[in-house]
């Protein structure tokens, strides 16, 4: 046991976890549909169309079908408001994370919604994703720049 008088060594480190993960017939359809400008999800058990996509059922465990075409329009299901974005976030600006159910899926996408403040979301709102100019998609969720609420689309 350390005294009072005893110097303590510390030093800052980070704990971090690289890795590269092979992407797969199903993720890797759904971001190549990403880069070309669509959303794909998958059909699971009971027609369930799951997106983003799971190569596994999350119901029964059995191995997804088809890829379905989804959105690109969706609802809004519930929000969190970002006042002061950090450095790693999408935008440098303050935004919404959203979940949003797309057209013709039956579970939710995480992504950010681009508006100027809170008063401007809500849970059921009707919103459309904004992807990137195709010089600059590269087969990532970032393809979608961000969702903008549909009448302010343009």
């Amino acid at each position: 046991m350390a005294g009072a008088d005893e110097e303590v060594l510390s030093d800052d480190h980070v704990l971090e976890y690289p890795y590269l993960r092979s992407l797969g017939p199903v993720l890797g359809a759904f971001f190549t549909a990403l880069r070309d400008g669509r959303i794909t999800g998958v059909l699971g058990s009971g027609g369930a169309v799951i997106c983003p996509p799971t190569e596994y059922d999350p119901q029964t465990g059995e191995a997804t079908g088809e890829a379905v075409e989804v959105g690109p329009e969706g609802q809004v299901t519930t929000w969190a408001w970002v006042e002061e974005p950090l450095p790693q976030h999408p935008l440098d600006r303050p935004f919404a994370w959203v979940l949003v159910t797309l057209d013709g899926a039956s579970t939710a996408l995480l992504h950010i919604l681009d508006v100027p403040g809170p008063d401007r979301v809500r849970s059921g709102m009707r919103v459309v994703a904004d992807f990137r100019p195709d010089d600059e998609r590269v087969g990532a969720i970032s393809d979608i720049r961000a969702f903008v609420p549909l009448e302010a689309a343009g």
